[in-house]
């Protein structure tokens, strides 16, 4: 729950900023209503107080022009749309620090309707286009206060060429449950190793909620499920010590959780940081104890010359080593869709 919630006046000239207005003031939560489309008062006296307090706001904003020209987001989907920025958990490993600008806060759209009419110029016809829509936020952690991610669903539900995608660290999917998504929906849960998830995981719901829940999405509606398509996102990957043994008890979970026939896909994602999202990382969270030490990783470029340190090639062959032939033996019926 956010200690405050930011009204922009053109997220209340929005219908759908009335309906998120709506869902805060039943929350009984504080409410400013902005008198200008800026934000304001969300820097402290350090970068720890800054992100303290942008973390603990959530402002209603319209998305901006820009938003709408999307951007093609491989291996995940191809392409990305968002319903918000900004995430309300306290992941020591962030991958949003330094890929937005400014204070942490969440900004949630209140123009949600014209966001999903544009999708439809990105479908392409007579194929499948995938759209992601986690890239900068956990739409799970917010959807209380949004109800975005369940109107989603029920977009993609009605159409015949477009897929969506979304992934989580929270669990409160009841609201989920009874959508009408045709399988069109492929939801999935970000999950790790219990002391990675334990140490580096803060304010989200423990590994074992995250699987239940993904067993109530992925269980067939005569079973109460929700009859969806789902993944399990393992990241960030890290060979900590007796790492074999921690990501087995890992996969045991989640054999437990998912003991039934289901549409299932992994994602294998290996810890990797750049230089910007250290520097960022650092001042969110002076006493991590997260290992970034560019002595002991490789260098990877992108083509437009940006730096990311990965680990070293040898490591990286034994981690995906162990995890395709984990996910081969364990569940055979199952898609990885890419290591990275």
């Amino acid at each position: 729950m956010p200690e405050r919630v930011l009204f922009t006046p053109a997220a209340l000239d929005e219908d759908w900023g009335q309906q998120i207005l709506k869902r805060v003031q039943s929350l009984n939560l504080p409410i400013e209503e902005l008198s200008q489309n800026r934000l304001k008062g969300l820097r402290g006296e350090s970068e720890r107080d800054t992100y303290n307090i942008a973390k603990r706001t959530l402002a209603v904003v319209t998305a901006p022009p820009s938003s709408f020209k999307l951007s093609p987001i491989p291996p995940s989907a191809d392409w990305q749309f968002h319903l918000a920025e900004g995430c309300p958990a306290h992941c020591q490993y962030c991958y949003l620090a330094g890929s937005l600008s400014g204070p942490p806060v969440i900004r949630a759209f209140a123009n949600l309707p014209q966001i999903l009419e544009n999708l439809a110029n990105y479908e392409q016809d007579g194929k499948t286009t995938s759209f992601e829509v986690s890239c900068y936020t956990d739409p799970l952690g917010i959807e209380h206060l949004t109800g975005s991610l369940a109107e989603c669903i029920r977009y993609f539900g009605t159409r015949t060429n477009a897929h969506l995608r979304w992934v989580s660290k929270f669990d409160a999917v009841d609201g989920l449950l009874d959508l009408p998504h045709n399988g069109h929906t492929r939801c999935r849960m970000s999950v790790n190793a219990a002391p990675i998830s334990g140490k580096f995981e803060g304010g989200t719901a423990s590994v074992a909620s995250r699987l239940n829940a993904l067993r109530r999405l992925a269980l067939p509606q005569e079973r109460g499920g929700g009859g969806y398509p789902v993944g399990l996102v393992i990241a960030p990957i890290m060979p900590i010590d007796d790492w074999q043994m921690h990501y087995s008890c890992l996969f045991d979970q989640i054999n437990e959780a998912l003991d039934f026939d289901c549409n299932l896909t992994f994602e294998l994602i290996s810890h990797r940081f750049t230089p910007g999202s250290k520097e960022v990382l650092q001042t969110w969270y002076p006493q991590s104890k997260l290992e970034m030490d560019e002595a002991k990783r490789s260098v990877k470029r992108n083509k437009f010359g940006g730096t990311k340190y990965v680990y070293e090639k040898d490591i990286m062959k034994a981690l995906r080593s162990f995890f395709e032939s984990e996910i081969s033996r364990r569940f055979p019926n199952a898609e990885v869709l890419y290591w990275t």
